[in-house]
C-alpha cells in the first residue's frame, strides 16, 4: 500500500502544540470589519484550539 499524501492546506493552516493539540486561526477577520466591532476584531485576533471531536480529523490530513 502506497504511503498517505499530506494534505498541504491542512499543513499550512494547524500547527501542532506541545501537548499535541492543534492550534488555528479564528474565522471572520478577513472582510467586512467595519461592521465589526472592537472587542469582536480583538477576540478574533488570539489562535485557539481545535475541537476535540475535529482534532481526530485534522490529524489524519496531516499525518
Amino acid at each position: 500500500m502506497p504511503k498517505m499524501k499530506t494534505n498541504k492546506g491542512a499543513a499550512k493552516t494547524f500547527k501542532k502544540t506541545a501537548s499535541g493539540r492543534f492550534k488555528r486561526r479564528k474565522a471572520y477577520r478577513s472582510h467586512i470589519l467595519t461592521s465589526k466591532s472592537r472587542k469582536r476584531k480583538r477576540n478574533l485576533r488570539k489562535p485557539t484550539l481545535v475541537s476535540k471531536p475535529d482534532e481526530k480529523r485534522v490529524k489524519v490530513m496531516i499525518q
